[in-house]
C-alpha cells in the first residue's frame, strides 16, 4: 500500500471512529453527516469522498474482511471437519474485535440497535455467503443437493457470529468474544 492509500485509510478510519462515537452517543438517526463532518474537522462533501452513506461509516468494507475470512477458510486443512473449519475461518473477525475492544463494542452496539444497519448486516451475510460457500462446497465434495449443505454450514456459522456479538454487547464487552463464538458453535454442534 502506497503512502497515499495509507493516508486515505487513516483518514477514513478516523472519520469512522468519530461517526461511531456520535452514533453511540446520540443515536444513528439523530446524527447527521454534518455532525460527523464537524466532529472530524472536514466538510460534509469530504465525508462523501470517503463514504457513500453514513451507514458505511459503521459497516466499513465488508468485502475486505470477508476476503480475510475466505482466505482463512481456504487455508484450513482439507481433512478438518467443515464445521470446525468454519469456526476457525472466523478468526480474523475475533482478531479485529480484540484489536480495539471499545471501538468494536460501540460499533456492534450501534449496528444491533439500528434497523437500517441490521439490514446492511444482512447484506454482509449474503456477500460473505457468496464468498464462502464455494470453498465449503469444495471441502464437502459433490452432493446430490448441490451447494445446499455448504450454504447451510456457512449461514449457520454467520448466525453463530451474530449470536456471539449479541451476547458480547449484552455483557458490555466484558465477556470473551472468542469464547462466546466458541459457545455458539458448540451449541449447534459438529
Amino acid at each position: 500500500m502506497g503512502l497515499r492509500e495509507q493516508t486515505r485509510s487513516a483518514v477514513r478510519n478516523a472519520i469512522a471512529e468519530r461517526a461511531v462515537a456520535l452514533f453511540d452517543e446520540k443515536g444513528f438517526d439523530a446524527t447527521t453527516v454534518d455532525d460527523i463532518a464537524a466532529a472530524a474537522g472536514i466538510s460534509a462533501r469530504s465525508f462523501f469522498r470517503y463514504f457513500p452513506a453514513k451507514e458505511d461509516a459503521v459497516i466499513g468494507d465488508q468485502t475486505e474482511l470477508g476476503g480475510l475470512v475466505r482466505d482463512a477458510l481456504a487455508a484450513r486443512p482439507a481433512d478438518e471437519p467443515p464445521w470446525r473449519a468454519m469456526r476457525a475461518a472466523l478468526r480474523p473477525v475475533v482478531e479485529l474485535v480484540e484489536q480495539d475492544v471499545e471501538r468494536s463494542l460501540r460499533t456492534v452496539r450501534v449496528l444491533t440497535s439500528t434497523a437500517s444497519l441490521r439490514a446492511r448486516n444482512l447484506e454482509k451475510h449474503i456477500l460473505w455467503g457468496h464468498m464462502l460457500t464455494p470453498l465449503m462446497a469444495q471441502r464437502l465434495g459433490p452432493s446430490a443437493t448441490g451447494d445446499v449443505p455448504a450454504q447451510a454450514i456457512v449461514v449457520a456459522g454467520l448466525s453463530c457470529l451474530d449470536v456471539a456479538f449479541g451476547g458480547w454487547v449484552a455483557a458490555e464487552g466484558d465477556a470473551d468474544f472468542g469464547g462466546l463464538l466458541d459457545a455458539a458453535f458448540a451449541a449447534v454442534g459438529d
